[in-house]
């Protein structure tokens, strides 16, 4: 009885053993699931180790790891999915008795052109390792894409995006998509005087001797190649003369970017140029690549998106009898245009009457808001920053004391005499002043009261007594203005000078900064913000819109750049009466027609101007000598189709501001 229980006990022992050992031992479909989560994470080094050994015969590690890590690289493979049929209990009690497996597998990844799907059978069979017996995947570089064989190669295939023009309202092409020059050399033809060609290709070109040696030296180089050395533009017709004069110098056309108005819109457009490794970093995932180009400044770099457009992709495998196989195509989409407000011709004739002076210009039409001209002095010439700077071009723009790479149009300064109309609107608004009201002003300097010390308020001129809104418009009369804004007082003189869009983000599609009103803590600082000095500062922008409640009946108009922005919208309604509007309006007009005005030299005959000069002191104390800027506003009163606003840096010895009324007058006329 005794031997028979033993007998039973060591039978269920058995039993028990062989189930556990059972449990212990994977199935080939627990093995592939292990194997499908490592492939879709990426951990190619570890899937190596569920290979059979017939596939490890056919493929180092090594190589296995870098295959598939530089495919999935360049063909940015991602969001890898796979799933596989699960064997029946009838497959699973088979796999048991058996050396092979044969799974359904499902595979799908996003790549550079879109998805890649396919389905395969995954062969596993039963091998012994470490005198343990497991699954292995029999693997081949079909799991990689199911139509690539051992002897196949992958090709990825880009078709690059036209990226989209720039035009001004008349469609006429601010940046458009041209031919530039390579300028090369063809060894052979360089004859006995080959080391003489070299200098001067090289002395033309503004480059080192040494480089053009060093790119005819190049491995792959042969006598009868064209050898390139450098990008110039098509319109550099006396550099081109020169340079095909010389044996052996040829050209070869290649796509560029071009931007027919140069210097002029240089600043309101930017300029395109090779992406950088911080750029790409900065774009991943945005399909662009090392070769690519990309906006660096203006209209360029800030619709970048919308001009580029998305490149076309096609990722193919080339068999080994040169036929091709699709895996996945995306289609080329190009860039957008981007047609503006502006006029073009009036762009070239604004920077043009600047001639290369530091400053800023805008010219909107006041009743609809839409920018005809957006400027800033002196420029760079982008067609020169799109093939590269020579040596000899970056040290020019480096030693300029102008700076030339500074966006003006977009800055703030102080605005000076410009805000004394705002300034007015908004007392006469808060019945701080009326039109008759006059002040008793008999001195050229003035102050508060012995509290501000040493301190004084200046005037230029001595008005008529006693100085009313008129008067005090007509000679710029900072006095009047300082006694204004004190009695208007830091919350009311704040209160109307936001009316205007100070110390608001301006809504516009080129970014220009908040025009602001800084610091009011002391009366000295309130007064001389009532002339615009103090803190308070604004954009040629901002200064253009401020002036539209003139020509509106008190509706500030919000500027546009884009054609597609509504025309006329209104930014702020009725920050002004329409009566204050037009006394304002008609009181600008006699600065320009009187005589006595202090704009006017800038009187056009047939035109009915309005307009208001103004100049900025820039310095650190009082008494000293610093430098100034000049402003001049003008618009046209009856057509109320056109306003122009001038800001010119360091005009103390040019005559102020009338040496911008000069300029603008020029360009009205």
């Amino acid at each position: 009885m005794k031997k028979k229980l033993m007998l039973v006990l060591m039978l269920l022992l058995l039993l028990i053993m062989a189930i556990g050992c059972s449990k212990d031992e994977p199935t080939p479909d627990e093995r592939l699931s292990k194997f499908i989560n490592l492939w879709m994470d990426q951990k190619f080094s570890e899937m190596y180790g569920y290979l059979s050994k017939e596939a490890k015969q056919s493929i180092t590690k090594e190589d296995f790891v870098s295959r598939y890590e530089k495919l999935y690289s360049d063909l940015e493979i991602n969001n890898i999915k796979a799933t596989y049929t699960k064997p029946s209990d009838t497959d699973k009690k088979d796999f048991d008795k058996a050396d092979k497996a044969s799974i359904p597998l499902s595979a799908s990844m996003n790549s550079a052109a879109g998805e890649i799907k396919f389905d395969k059978d995954a062969v596993l069979v039963k091998e012994e390792k470490d005198k343990k017996e497991n699954w292995y995947i029999n693997w081949d570089t079909t799991y990689i894409f199911s139509d690539l064989e051992k002897e196949d190669k992958v090709s990825i295939k880009t078709i690059e995006a036209e990226r989209g023009s720039i035009v001004d309202k008349n469609e006429t092409p601010l940046a458009m998509n041209g031919i530039i020059y390579e300028i090369g050399l063809v060894p052979e033809q360089l004859g006995d005087n080959k080391n003489s060609a070299i200098e001067q290709v090289a002395k033309l070109l503004d480059i080192k001797k040494e480089t053009v040696e060093k790119a005819l030296q190049a491995d792959w180089v042969q006598p009868s190649y064209f050898v390139p050395i450098k990008k110039v533009a098509t319109d550099d017709q006396k550099l081109l003369d020169k340079l095909f004069a010389i044996p052996g110098v040829q050209k070869q056309d290649t796509k560029g970017r071009i931007y027919p108005f140069g210097e002029a819109s240089a600043h309101l457009i930017g300029y395109i140029g090779n992406i950088t490794a911080e750029e790409l970093e900065e774009q991943k995932g945005k399909g662009y690549s090392s070769t690519d180009v990309i906006g660096k400044r203006g209209l360029e770099q800030v619709y970048e998106e919308q001009l580029k457009g998305t490149n076309g992709v096609e990722i193919t495998i080339v068999k080994a009898d040169s036929s091709n196989v699709v895996l996945a195509e995306k289609p080329v989409e190009n860039g957008k245009d981007l047609k503006l407000t502006i006029d073009a011709d009036l762009q070239k004739e604004i920077y043009e009457e600047m001639d290369g002076e530091a400053g800023a210009a805008t010219a909107i039409n006041p009743s609809t808001g839409e920018t005809m001209a957006l400027v800033s002095s002196p420029a760079y010439d982008p067609n020169k920053m799109v093939v590269g700077l020579t040596a000899t071009e970056r040290e020019k723009y480096n030693d300029n004391k102008l700076e030339p790479f500074t966006n003006r149009f977009k800055l703030t300064y102080a605005p000076g005499s410009v805000l004394k109309p705002i300034v007015a609107a908004g007392a006469l608004e808060e019945k701080v002043i009326t039109p008759e009201k006059t002040r008793s002003i008999t001195t050229k300097s003035w102050q508060k009261d012995k509290s501000w010390g040493s301190y004084y308020v200046t005037r230029v001129h001595s008005s008529a007594q006693p100085v009313n809104l008129a008067n005090a418009l007509l000679y710029s009369d900072n006095i009047y203005f300082a006694q204004t804004a004190l009695d208007l007082g830091k919350d009311k003189y704040i209160n109307e000078m936001k009316k205007f869009g100070f110390e608001e983000e301006l809504s516009y599609p080129y970014p220009i900064e908040k025009s602001t009103i800084g610091k009011l803590d002391t009366d000295i600082q309130l007064a001389d913000s009532g002339y615009g000095q103090g803190q308070v500062e604004m954009s040629v922008v901002q200064l253009a819109a401020a002036y539209s409640p003139f020509v509106n009946e008190g509706n500030l108009i919000k500027p546009t750049l884009l054609s597609t922005e509504e025309k006329g919208q209104v930014w702020k309604e009725k920050i002004i009466s329409s009566s204050t509007a037009e006394i304002i309006s008609d009181d600008l007009q006699q600065v320009i027609d009187s005589p006595n005005g202090t704009a006017h030299a800038g009187k056009v005959a047939g035109k009915t101007l309005a307009g208001k000069t103004g100049t900025a002191e820039l310095k650190a104390k009082q008494g000293e000598k610093g430098t100034e800027n000049g402003w001049y506003v003008a618009y046209d009163k009856k057509d109320k189709n056109f306003l122009i606003a001038m800001m010119i840096e360091g005009v103390q010895n040019k005559g102020g501001s009338s040496h911008i009324v000069k300029k603008v007058k020029k360009i009205i006329e």
